[in-house]
């Protein structure tokens, strides 16, 4: 029989969460960051769904949806070839990782005070 994983103080513990909203109802958010964490580890958009068990064609929507928002690429893919293919982070899209995650900790650390009176204050029930 398989254990469950093991829980730690940090996974009962209040986080904010960074969605950015565009016009047009464009969002980026932290799934895809992890999405384009997983394309740089893995060259691949197929085993980044996998990873994060999604569909290709799902991972390949989001892929597409973040290179449509903006004036450069995120992604760029190349099809078959001897290698078979691939997927990787542009420059811009690098950066766009970087400065999203700078950004999740810029709000963690400017709500620390108010996040730790929530928590002071929240039933135990939750």
């Amino acid at each position: 029989m398989q254990r469950p994983p093991m829980k730690s103080a940090a996974d009962n513990m209040i986080v904010p969460i960074l969605r950015i909203s565009f016009p047009r109802e464009d969002r980026l958010g932290r799934g895809k960051m992890e999405l384009l964490e997983h394309i740089r580890e893995t060259g691949s958009i197929s085993a980044a769904g996998r990873a994060m068990d999604m569909s290709y064609r799902r991972a390949w929507l989001l892929v597409s949806d973040m290179n449509r928002m903006f004036k450069v690429p995120v992604v760029e893919s190349q099809r078959g070839g001897q290698k078979g293919g691939g997927a990787a982070l542009t420059p811009f899209g690098e950066t766009l990782l970087a400065r999203f995650r700078q950004m999740e900790q810029t709000l963690q650390e400017t709500l620390a005070d108010d996040l730790a009176w929530l928590e002071a204050n929240r039933s135990q029930r939750s």
